[in-house]
Formats: structure tokens, C-alpha cells, sequence
């Protein structure tokens, strides 16, 4: 495998209506080759005073013919806000508010008559609040999370189209995570196990559907109780 890597600065004037603004523009080029595939992403980046302009894109953007696929459009004003343009059919961006980082995400691909938004507010490292709302529907999820310890995670989520709560509980123990699940609308509850080792590998064992109403709470119990 080989990589190379090109980078190039360059200082240019930006003219405005009755403005002249010195800017630099910075370019690199990182590729990798194999020997059954080869990559490459061009990034060019203009700082605007401190406004930050950057567009990149694979090589799959040129290679296969003009498209829009891999192009990446982003502003950014550091420790204010960042905006991400996922050309084919993804708006990114995130802002503070109130001192909290707000993350939304837009997507609406090409052909698609639908366009679905995720936002997710941070309050601190243990809380955080994100939503997922579908336009033109009732598909709309509030879920809240919280994290204690470091170690269990509470999730309660409300769902509008359905007008239910889940509510979910999760531990994790070394390299495995053990989370319970209770949807209301269905009275389903379910248990997961994965694990995620460098050592061990990664698995997931998931949809085990528990009857009991009891016998789930006794499961809840004792992964809490570790």
C-alpha cells in the first residue's frame, strides 16, 4: 500500500463591490493506492477573516464523469457555529445555544419526496436531548438520555406518530454492553448483548423477546446491579 499526500498555499486577492481583501486559499491532495483499489480526496480550504471556507471531494467526483456524489460543502466560525453541505442529499450544521453545542442533520436525496431531520443538544457530558422528525408526517421521536456513572445509560423516548414511550437501560461492563429495551405501543421488551474487543472481536446478540413482565425487571435488576 502507498500513500502520498500534496498540499499547496496560495495567496489571493477576493474582490468585493468597492473591497479588495487579501485571502489564503489552501489546497492538499491525499491519496492511497493498493493493489486492488486506489482513493484520493482534494480539499480546498479559503479563509475569510474568521469565517472559514472548505469544499472536498473524492476522487469518484471526477474519475466517473461530473456528479455531485462526495462533494462536501462547509462554513465554519471556530467555537460559534459549523455548517456542512452533503451535496447529493445531506445539510449538516451546528451552533451554540446557550452555550450548548446543537447538531442538525437534513437529509433529502435526490428523487426522494421525503426529507428527515436529526438534532441532538448536548447540556453537559451526562444529558443530552435529540429528536428525529420526518417533514410532512407525524414520525416525530424525543429522546432523552442520560448517563450514569459513566457506566448505565436511561433513555426514555416519546413517539409521536404512535403516541407511545420506549424506555431503554443500558450497562456496560468491560467490553460488553447489556441494554434492555420496553416498547409500549407493542408491550415488547427485549434484551441485547454485544461486545466490542480488540482482543475478542465484535458481536451482537440482539431480539431476544422476554413474555414475562417479571422476568424482564428481574433482568433489568441484575444487569444494575453488577
Amino acid at each position: 500500500m502507498q500513500t502520498y499526500k500534496t498540499e499547496f498555499r496560495q495567496r489571493l486577492p477576493l474582490y468585493l463591490p468597492s473591497l479588495y481583501l487579501p485571502r489564503e486559499m489552501k489546497a492538499s491532495l491525499k491519496g492511497r493506492y493498493t493493489n486492488d483499489k486506489s482513493t484520493a480526496v482534494v480539499t480546498l480550504a479559503v479563509n475569510a477573516g474568521d469565517v472559514k471556507l472548505l469544499a472536498s471531494m473524492s476522487d469518484v467526483t471526477v474519475v466517473k464523469g461530473p456528479r455531485l456524489n462526495n462533494l462536501t460543502l462547509t462554513v465554519e466560525k471556530p467555537a460559534f457555529f459549523i455548517f456542512d453541505y452533503d451535496v447529493p442529499k445531506k445539510f449538516m450544521n451546528s451552533i451554540k445555544v446557550a452555550e450548548k453545542p446543537l447538531k442538525l442533520t437534513y437529509n433529502h436525496g435526490h428523487g426522494e419526496n421525503r426529507t428527515v431531520m436529526d438534532g441532538s443538544l448536548v447540556l453537559d457530558s451526562a444529558n443530552k436531548v435529540s429528536v428525529n422528525y420526518m417533514f410532512g408526517t407525524r414520525n416525530f421521536n424525543l429522546k432523552y438520555s442520560y448517563v450514569h456513572g459513566g457506566v448505565t445509560t436511561y433513555e426514555p423516548c416519546y413517539d409521536l406518530g404512535k403516541n407511545a414511550w420506549d424506555f431503554s437501560v443500558s450497562r456496560r461492563l468491560y467490553d460488553d454492553v447489556f441494554k434492555a429495551t420496553y416498547e409500549s405501543w407493542s408491550r415488547d421488551f427485549a434484551l441485547e448483548w454485544s461486545r466490542n474487543s480488540k482482543f475478542n472481536g465484535t458481536f451482537k446478540v440482539t431480539h431476544i423477546h422476554i413474555s414475562s413482565f417479571y422476568l424482564f425487571f428481574y433482568f433489568l435488576y441484575s444487569i444494575l446491579s453488577v
